[in-house]
């Protein structure tokens, strides 16, 4: 889910030529494969993207360093998308391309992505719980949770879906408890 909204603008058009023509070819799953790994390989290389992402390098060395790190590891039909995008200088959108490509593939396949943000990390037990209450609250076949693990929210767990934010976190419940107090010693 990129941040930058004209990024995921720009990008929308790629995902959506890429989703049709995975399609039509029937090789989407490789590369909804393709992209969920290399949405995590991207999390963890923030000095690749930064590359990729640099206007003063040239598109030759660019392809060259994809073709080294992720050609044998990539559908052929994937790795020949990121040279396009190379080649239109668009490889910066990696990140919002992958992002609205894998939303397009999850709202077809009724997949919820969502996020959740938590004080520390949770259990199995705990992630399956959820999961589990998630799949009924939003009637998804599917769930695919984005856990973020925050120190600041004290306890509990705050739920992020496309239209909702459910909190329940220790932090929150201690500031709904300040307003209260305030408004109740005002008097």
């Amino acid at each position: 889910m990129s941040k930058n909204p004209v990024a995921s603008k720009i990008a929308a058009p790629y995902a959506r030529a890429l989703y049709d023509y995975s399609v039509e070819q029937n090789i989407m799953h490789q590369i909804t494969a393709d992209f969920q790994n290399l949405e995590v390989f991207l999390t963890k290389t923030p000095d690749l993207t930064e590359y990729l992402g640099n206007p003063l390098i040239a598109s030759e060395q660019k392809q060259e360093l994809l073709k080294q790190t992720l050609e044998k590891e990539l559908n052929k039909e994937t790795f020949k998308f990121l040279i396009v995008l190379v080649n239109r200088d668009r490889i910066n959108l990696l990140e919002a391309i992958i992002a609205s490509y894998l939303n397009l593939v999850y709202s077809v396949a009724s997949i919820k992505m969502i996020e959740v943000s938590t004080a520390f990390a949770f259990t199995n037990l705990q992630k399956n719980t959820l999961i589990k209450k998630l799949k009924e609250l939003t009637k998804a076949r599917e769930i695919r949770l984005v856990i973020t693990v925050d120190p600041n929210l004290i306890g509990g767990f705050l739920i992020k879906t496309n239209s909702k934010v459910i909190d329940f976190t220790v932090k929150n419940q201690l500031q709904k408890l300040a307003k209260h107090l305030d408004s109740v010693l005002e008097i």
